[in-house]
């Protein structure tokens, strides 16, 4: 079975935007990008919220196509809400059920990219289906937003496999989640 990878920019106080969605502050060029960037390419599947996709909609994200950036990957938007008029075949919704993720990991032909939202990722992290967690630690601290991980009331131990310092004062951790 596929894993699901929550590859997410962070403040170092934990959070993945300031107020209002406001991503202003974090880093968006220089080695750790390009990574990122090139990391994407080994995914073609992605999954994420509705909050996320529709925060897609400020940088062009028309409701129904896929993600710019995430062109080459299917997308699953988890919604008990969300309809679309014009929807594209690489676009799909599903319920908010964790059922539904264990058919994507079954069926993904690669690891699955968990596109941010701290709700999503916080659910996700409750039913125990986020098997890696790379942060993308930007030199901030924003200290009010959308946190790392909504509603969490569990204590979760990580595994830290891997920490890369890049130019801008940027790291990328990958770890590995335990759970208890």
């Amino acid at each position: 079975m596929r894993k699901i990878v929550y590859y997410v920019a962070s403040s170092v106080d934990g959070y993945i935007s300031g107020i209002g969605g406001d991503v202003s502050k974090f880093v968006y060029e220089g080695q750790a990008v390009e990574k990122y960037l090139n990391d994407l390419k080994s995914f073609q599947t992605v999954i994420m919220g509705r909050n996320t996709y529709e925060f897609g909609y400020k940088f062009g994200v028309k409701p129904g196509d896929p993600s710019p950036v995430y062109a080459h990957m299917k997308h699953y938007i988890f919604s008990n809400k969300l309809k679309f008029e014009n929807q594209k075949t690489q676009v799909e919704i599903k319920k908010l059920v964790p059922e539904e993720i264990d058919r994507i990991k079954a069926n993904s032909p690669t690891d699955i990219y968990l596109c941010g939202g701290g709700k999503f990722a916080g659910w996700l992290l409750a039913h125990k289906k986020i098997d890696i967690l790379k942060v993308k630690l930007n030199p901030l601290i924003i200290s009010r937003g959308i946190k790392l991980f909504e509603g969490v009331e569990t204590t979760y131990l990580l595994h830290l496999n891997e920490c890369e310092p890049f130019d801008n004062g940027m790291q990328i951790m990958t770890y590995e989640i335990h759970y208890p």
